[in-house]
């Protein structure tokens, strides 16, 4: 480089000229991004067509159907590897001698007299290729004869199944063949039998695009099935399919599955998989090793889960049954109501269409205290339960009809007089007997031509001055619920959402918390009222069809002779309930028997106490089984021959020679003992019978929550 800094030949610079720092150097641009990627192609419906198309067998009550494979009723026996070893062994050994002594001659030449029948005597002399290569043949087959003798003998295909090559490897299952057309589901065969072909296409097209999930194939299918009770016009649901495909008949929340599932559905057959049935040998054989699924079916006779804190009864049971409730109610065939306290993971809010929040000033929605109905009767026999329901007699005849009659004296000139019924905090002035609002009630009646609604505030005027009136018992009830937490909630006039239990007559998904923290009273009797409501509405609904459950997360005090006897008229109104205690001493002892007996579906959780356990053993009832009393006695050899002969048989067999004598006598023993309740559940296990709603019963079986 020069002096004034230039390169020279050589491309180095020396002397470099210092020069005063410049602005900064701008960075090379970035490369540019690659071209836009498409997106992502959609999914084919091979998965769900697979899913449509696996086999679901009829099973046992309880049996997960999906893919499932029945076993025998009865366990096949099986025989100990070292017996079934020393068999094969001394059946070659026979095999063996007895063709060593045909070869010899020692039994003499009669089994070679088929052969010489059959040759003709020019081969006998002299031996020539075909004489020679059929007495081979002749021999070869009298020893496979004898091969395949002292192999069934030995059990030797026994062996050959169980330690070969079958055993190494796993196979995989057969795949199935496709169905025909006819019998294709994923070709909604049942439409086109009824000529709707085109809604049939668009249907099938769809599921073979990766359009349809299954909640929209099972609310499709509940809205054919409308079709074809004639709740439906045959070609308005055409018209809809052809229009939306498998967005047809949506839910009204026009939600077509919920945010997340933790749980294994299938909407089939409605069924949702709680765990397995353990491999123990007081399950059914027929049981062992298959797959718990729950359904309408089973739950239409209610269930009642027993376990302590911590044994999985939310978790691993209410939280799956209320999921499994609530993609029944996006196919429009359930509708559920789930209860239980504030954050105990009942599922999240957009799973839900209705979130009553009790005692959160944010909650869009409010409780409606009188159950949607305006017969003031009614609503005072469904609040009565509610507010002094366990105060009434324990036994299963007691009743609140004291504590009806003083809310309907109050009720119905109330309602006559307003056109609706009143306020928490009106009830309870008119419960105390406030003079402002008492006076105003009857000024508001007189010349209103309710004669027999003043007789009625005559009759609590006197009932009143009469020692042991109820009123005052419902008045402090009622203020539980006048609380400042409370303020914004039960209200009548109008102002706020009030949800009512009415609304069962569609397929809705409600979730009520319950503010158990600081308000355990009031949570309670809310839990009875929401109770009371459920039974009083599915018993007077007009559509039956819809399956209505009500899950209650912990039915502590709620339990109440009343309720018994709605839980048991549950079953013929397509209804059941799911109900969790943490222990059955929550229920009084008067009623632990008939609320066991009104539940179909039974579970107790690990961890019970011995007292529950006697209860669920006393329920569950007792069986008659073969007991076999087993005596042995040694044999003792006492000649050289019998000491080898008894040497031998402790070689092959692995125990000493005995004398055995067996005493078989049937006795009756209970199912599962207390104790065996109490202390032989493994944790995150259960013991649980079932029922169905046409009454087929399934034994007590003892179920893996995790499996």
């Amino acid at each position: 480089m020069d002096s004034d800094g230039t390169q020279d030949a050589r491309g180095t610079q020396a002397n470099p000229v210092l020069r005063p720092a410049g602005p900064p150097l701008i960075p090379a641009m970035p490369p540019r991004p690659p071209a836009e990627q498409a997106p992502p192609p959609r999914p084919d419906g091979t998965a769900f067509l697979t899913w449509l198309r696996t086999p679901r067998p009829e099973a046992l009550p309880g049996v997960w159907r999906f893919a499932h494979r029945a076993r025998p009723e009865e366990e096949p026996e099986v025989v100990p590897a070292r017996q079934l070893f020393s068999g094969a062994v001394i059946a070659f050994l026979v095999g063996w001698l007895i063709w060593s002594l045909l070869w010899n001659g020692y039994l003499g030449g009669w089994w070679l007299l088929p052969l010489y029948a059959m040759i003709p005597d020019s081969w006998a002399q002299p031996h020539s290729v075909a004489s020679v290569v059929v007495v081979y043949a002749y021999y070869v087959l009298i020893a496979l004869v004898i091969l395949v003798g002292v192999g069934r003998l030995g059990r030797w295909g026994e062996i050959w199944r169980r330690f070969g090559p079958p055993a190494w490897t796993r196979t995989a299952p057969r795949a199935e063949p496709p169905p025909a057309p006819a019998e294709d589901p994923a070709e909604w065969p049942q439409l086109r039998a009824a000529g709707a072909t085109d809604a049939a296409d668009r249907l099938a097209g769809d599921a073979r695009a990766g359009l349809m999930r299954d909640v929209d194939h099972a609310r499709i299918s509940r809205a054919w099935q409308g079709v074809r009770t004639g709740r439906h016009p045959l070609a308005t649901f055409t018209g809809a399919v052809l229009k939306d495909g498998a967005a047809a008949c949506a839910h009204p929340s026009g939600a077509r599955d919920l945010p997340a599932r933790l749980a294994s559905h299938d909407l089939v057959t409605g069924q949702v998989r709680l765990g397995a049935t353990a491999d123990d040998a007081r399950n059914p054989y027929a049981y062992r090793g298959a797959g718990l699924g729950l359904g309408p079916d089973l739950l239409g006779t209610s269930l009642l889960a027993v376990g302590p804190p911590g044994s999985g009864k939310t978790g691993a049971v209410v939280r799956p049954l209320a999921e499994s409730l609530c993609l029944n109610a996006l196919a429009g065939r359930a509708a559920v109501v789930v209860v239980g306290a504030a954050g105990a993971g009942l599922g999240p809010a957009d799973a839900y269409d209705v979130v009553v929040r009790i005692g959160n000033p944010d909650s869009e929605y409010d409780l409606d205290l009188y159950g949607g109905t305006g017969d003031p009767d009614e609503a005072a026999a469904v609040l009565a339960e509610a507010l002094v329901g366990d105060l009434t007699d324990p036994h299963p005849s007691g009743d609140s009809r004291r504590s009806t009659t003083v809310l309907a004296q109050l009720l119905g000139p109330f309602r006559a007089v307003h056109s609706r019924f009143p306020s928490v905090p009106e009830l309870r002035q008119l419960l105390d007997m406030a003079p402002g609002p008492w006076d105003a009630l009857r000024t508001g009646l007189q010349g209103s031509g309710h004669e027999s609604l003043l007789r009625e505030l005559d009759a609590r005027e006197r009932q009143a001055r009469q020692p042991g009136d109820v009123a005052a018992v419902l008045a402090d009830r009622v203020a539980l619920l006048d609380r400042p937490a409370f303020a914004g909630f039960f209200d009548t006039s109008g102002r706020s959402r009030p949800f009512s239990l009415t609304a069962l007559d569609h397929p809705v998904r409600v979730r009520v918390d319950l503010p158990e923290r600081g308000h355990a009273d009031a949570s309670r009797m809310l839990a009875r009222l929401v109770l009371a409501q459920f039974t009083a509405s599915v018993a007077a609904r007009e559509d039956r069809s819809l399956f209505a459950c009500l899950v209650l997360d912990d039915a502590s005090a709620v339990v109440t002779p009343e309720a018994v006897r709605g839980i048991q008229r549950l079953r013929s109104a397509n209804a059941g309930a799911v109900l969790t205690l943490r222990t059955l001493d929550d229920v009084p002892r008067p009623l632990r028997g008939p609320l066991l007996g009104a539940t179909g579906c039974r579970m107790a959780l690990s961890g019970l106490t011995p007292w529950d356990g006697q209860d669920f053993a006393e329920v569950w009832g007792k069986e008659w089984i073969e007991a076999r009393d087993v005596t042995d006695r040694q044999i003792i050899a006492e000649t050289p021959a019998g000491k080898a002969v008894h040497m031998l048989r402790r070689v092959i067999t692995g125990k000493a020679p005995t004398a055995r004598a067996v005493t078989v006598r049937q006795v009756e023993r209970e199912r599962w003992s207390a104790s065996e309740l109490a202390h032989g559940v493994p944790p995150g296990h259960a013991v649980l019978s079932l029922t169905t709603v046409t009454g087929e019963h399934a034994p007590p079986l003892l179920v893996d929550l995790r499996g």
